[in-house]
C-alpha cells in the first residue's frame, strides 16, 4: 500500500537567491515526483511549497543543497500544511 501524500512548506534563508536555487528545486522535485512550486521572497529568502510521497519530501531538501557548491542554506523553517488536490507538475513563480 503506498504511503500517504504530504504537503510541506519550507522557508529557506542564506544563500538562496541568484545561485540557481530554484531551478535546482524544480529540477529536484521533478525527479523525486513532487508537485508544488518555488519563489524568491523581498526579504532575500526563498518560499517552497511540494507534496508528495513523504520519503521523497525527506529527499528534496538534501538534494538542493548537495547539488550545488554556491547554494549556502543557513536556516529553513519547515511545516506541515494542507495538501492541494489537483495540482499538476512543479514550477518556479516570480
Amino acid at each position: 500500500m503506498a504511503a500517504p501524500l504530504q504537503r510541506r512548506h519550507w522557508v529557506f534563508s542564506g544563500r538562496v537567491q541568484g545561485v540557481g536555487f530554484r531551478y535546482r528545486a524544480q529540477y529536484a522535485a521533478q525527479a523525486l515526483g513532487l508537485t508544488g512550486w518555488v519563489c524568491n521572497e523581498w526579504d532575500g529568502t526563498v518560499t517552497l511549497e511540494a507534496q508528495g510521497n513523504p520519503q521523497a519530501l525527506d529527499r528534496l531538501v538534501p538534494m538542493i543543497r548537495d547539488t550545488s557548491r554556491w547554494i549556502l542554506i543557513e536556516d529553513l523553517r519547515v511545516r506541515e500544511v494542507p495538501l492541494l488536490e489537483g495540482e499538476r507538475g512543479f514550477r518556479v513563480r516570480g
